[in-house]
């Protein structure tokens, strides 16, 4: 019984000799393999906010739920970006806060009404 390394040099070419079924072994790999094509990831200011947006000293978890087209969007953009969905949701909440801060204004009112 041969192991797999010995059967793979025993079909492997030596410098004097010349095989067509290596050749045509990788003539069919290289066909049959499409080739990745690179793209160029848009640089705007969003992404590198996105990229240096820090969430690891986030200890504190909340489940959300997403309609389908917002999740699949999130799994597209993890795929083009690499930036994964729990620091785009993270950044993005972040960002409306700051954003608006009129909701800050409202949780204070409340708090106060609640209070008296």
């Amino acid at each position: 019984m041969k192991s797999l390394a010995d059967q793979l040099r025993e079909q492997m070419v030596k410098p004097g000799e010349k095989s067509s079924t290596v050749k045509v072994k990788k003539g069919v790999e290289n066909n049959s393999v499409p080739k990745k094509k690179v793209n160029k990831v848009i640089n705007s200011s969003i992404l590198k906010a996105l990229n240096e947006y820090d969430n690891s000293n986030h200890k504190s978890m909340v489940h959300f739920r997403f309609n389908k087209p917002t999740v699949d969007f999130l799994n597209q953009f993890k795929i083009a970006t690499g930036i994964d969905a729990t620091r785009f949701v993270a950044f993005s909440v972040r960002h409306l806060i700051e954003t608006y801060p009129e909701l800050k204004t409202i949780i204070k009112q409340f708090i106060q009404n609640s209070e008296l």
